[in-house]
């Protein structure tokens, strides 16, 4: 038989082989791909991916008319952490180089040391008092505290220096390095999380990133925008979680972020409606997967969780009337300071009658939410308290404004009729002590005479209220006193003072003298009797509305971020009500409409609409007091009602051009329809 060809053997082999490496390479790209394939699959995606948590916008803020006040921008963020540094010496290093990047950009970085930047050192008031507090004890560092300041014993230099052996700051750097140093430090210690620097330009991502800044990353986050200079007491700020904010208290009852599912660096609200509103305004994160080759590019990106923008929050308040009560209220103020040089505040609130909306609500000073950060430490100088909300904190003494009250306590308990007189005889002399004077007896020696109680309203006679707050009695004027509200929290929404209503009670609880004599000076709104700008709006829109009390609010409703569903609307009855006859009112609106076109004829004859005011002055000094001023309008069929308190103002008559601007700008604009759009409309 004849051999086969040796070429033939050779291609036979060589198939073979080829067909068997054919085999092998099908058998394991089936095992790898059918059998095994979901274990290297997963295993693929942790070596190549990651998952990020994508922060969600927050909801914006608008006014009653949809006029947007905050709104978002993306932004980019720097992080740093601690965690890559193997000792002090290098971290600190590290600190200083990013601290000096940021200064050659103008960029301000997250420092809450309550300590000066700059030599020579000093304490500042804390940002985040409970948190300083927690940390000087944790370190067992002796400190000194009160209410509003948190302060270690020794001074700022010897503090300073005692963090720098704390956290092994060589002599190599200078004391003002030392203390950015230092800052960043303590920051690194007290956040579960640290971004360092908000809203950074991308200019200095780059330089970020090709100057290879160690512990440094950088995020994507969104920065307030803010479309008004006004309402910054209402509006309130954002900022990222306190540390004594993340963890839940048993004891107190607080439930912190961490147990509300919030991120150790989410943005929060701190103070006015967006702390107010947090639970609609902040949206609920998203996640997404992040693929990346073996050099770092990434090669995918895949949302696993959308991320749920907040939602709308409209308020009750009009930002034109906003604007036209601050404007007026600040007009006053600085120019009464420009006349005799004394330093004031003051507060105006407008609330509308029966329905418990706060229309507009000032406080002076102010202050710029758009540079809040930049302005902190001036504002926390500011002798003046900026950032005081005098209009639901602020507990002053009504004065005369009070004697609505008094007036409508007697009338519905029967001391007196519309039409009893009580002559003034300049000296109340029931008592032995006091034996105060009317203030007409006081300024000539004349009297009102007889007058009735439309007319002891007109002329604010304290002679005819001593008597009837006398023959009342504190009980009764209290029990209407509380009916209307006063001494009492209002149930506005951003939180308040509750104020003190005078009477036995409180002065024995506050270690108080209280005689038969107090109750006359309670009566014409003196004694220990301080109530809030707010809580004196309300009282008066729940008299001239007839008696029924609502709370007093800033939410009007809230929706959904694409508009496409109402979350919530305000519908609340009356939190109380009391009765009074159509005579009590007709009496008390008469007198305050008489002193309109009485004594303040000046002020109200530019007045848009009819109205009815009252005048108050509460003294706080030898020949210093506080002017006080209510008013409503309009007179027929109250819509609004006015509370205006400038500090050391001295007669509340002088408060009345302000009250008069502030009704203008709200009749005015109803009649020249300035607000175009529907209630639930947005402006773009």
């Amino acid at each position: 038989m004849k051999n086969p060809h040796p070429l033939k053997n050779r291609l036979l082999a060589l198939g073979c082989f080829l067909g068997a490496m054919i085999l092998i390479f099908l058998f394991n790209l089936y095992q790898i791909q059918i059998i095994n394939g979901t274990e290297y699959r997963a295993r693929s995606l942790v070596s190549h991916a990651n998952i990020e948590e994508v922060e969600a916008s927050r909801g914006i803020i608008t006014d009653r008319n949809g006029k947007v006040l905050v709104s978002n921008r993306l932004t980019y963020t720097l992080e740093f952490s601690e965690s890559s540094f193997e000792d002090d010496e290098t971290l600190n290093a590290a600190i200083l180089r990013l601290v000096e990047l940021c200064q050659r950009n103008d960029i301000l970085w997250e420092d809450t040391l309550p300590v000066t930047l700059s030599t020579p050192f000093a304490y500042q008031i804390p940002q985040n008092p409970n948190t300083f507090a927690s940390w000087l004890k944790g370190e067992k560092i002796p400190f000194r505290s009160n209410d509003t300041h948190v302060a270690p014993q020794v001074n700022a230099e010897e503090f300073i220096r005692q963090l720098r052996e704390m956290f092994s700051v060589s002599d190599q750097y200078n004391e003002q390095q030392a203390r950015y140093i230092v800052g960043i430090r303590y920051e690194l210690e007290t956040r579960s999380s640290y971004v360092l620097a908000e809203d950074v330009p991308v200019e200095l991502i780059s330089q970020v990133v090709d100057g290879h800044y160690e512990g440094v990353s950088t995020g994507i986050s969104s920065a307030r925008v803010y479309n008004t200079t006004y309402a910054a007491h209402i509006l309130g700020r954002i900022s990222r979680i306190f540390a004594e904010d993340w963890e839940s208290d048993e004891e107190t009852g607080y439930i912190g972020y961490k147990d509300k599912g919030y991120s150790m660096d989410a943005l929060v609200g701190k103070g006015g409606v967006e702390e107010a509103f947090e639970e609609y305004l902040h949206g609920v994160d998203g996640t997404r997967l992040i693929t990346t080759d073996t050099n770092g590019k990434i090669t995918g990106e895949l949302y696993t969780k959308e991320p749920q923008p907040g939602g709308t929050v409209s308020l009750t308040i009009d930002i034109d009337l906003q604007k036209a009560a601050e404007d007026a209220l600040a007009k006053n103020i600085e120019g009464m300071t420009k006349v005799d040089g004394i330093a004031r505040g003051g507060a105006a609130a407008v609330i509308g009658v029966g329905t418990g909306e706060v229309l507009a609500l000032a406080s002076y000073p102010t202050y710029n939410l758009e540079t809040f950060s930049q302005d902190y430490s001036q504002l926390l100088a500011d002798e003046r308290l900026p950032m005081f909300n005098r209009a639901v904190n602020g507990t002053y003494a009504p004065g005369s404004t009070f004697k609505l009250c008094t007036s409508a306590a007697a009338l519905e308990a029967g001391i007196i009729t519309p039409s009893s007189t009580i002559r003034d005889r300049g000296i109340y002399t029931y008592y032995a002590f006091p034996q105060p004077q009317c203030w007409i007896y006081r300024q000539g020696g004349g009297t009102h005479g007889a007058i009735n109680v439309s007319q002891a309203i007109t002329v604010s006679c304290n002679y005819f209220f001593y008597e009837v707050g006398r023959l009342t009695g504190i009980d009764t004027l209290n029990y209407y006193a509380s009916k209307f509200g006063l001494g009492q929290h209002t149930g506005i929404e951003i939180g308040d003072s509750a104020g003190a209503l005078a009477s036995p009670e409180y002065a024995e609880e506050a270690d108080l003298e209280w005689t038969d004599g107090q109750t006359i000076t309670a009566a014409i709104g003196q004694s220990y009797n301080l109530f809030t700008p707010l809580q004196m709006a309300n009282y008066v829109a729940t008299l001239v509305g007839g008696g029924d009390r609502y709370e007093a609010h800033l939410l009007k409703n809230v929706k959904s971020y694409d508009n496409s569903s109402m979350i919530y609307v305000y519908d609340e009855e009356p939190v109380s009500s009391v009765e009074l006859s159509a005579s009590t009112l007709q009496a008390i609106k008469k007198g305050t409409y008489d002193l309109t076109r009485g004594s303040l004829w000046g002020q109200f004859s530019r007045c848009v609409v009819d109205a009815g005011a009252k005048t108050g002055s509460a003294q706080v000094g030898t020949d210093i007091a506080n002017g006080v001023f209510v008013a409503y309008a309009p007179y027929d069929d109250p819509e609004i009602a006015v509370a205006v308190v400038i500090e050391k103002g001295g007669a509340g008559s002088a408060l009345a051009t302000t009250a008069v601007d502030i009704i203008n700008a709200y009749f005015s604009q109803e009649e020249t329809g300035t607000a175009i759009l529907s209630e639930n409309t947005l402006l773009e």
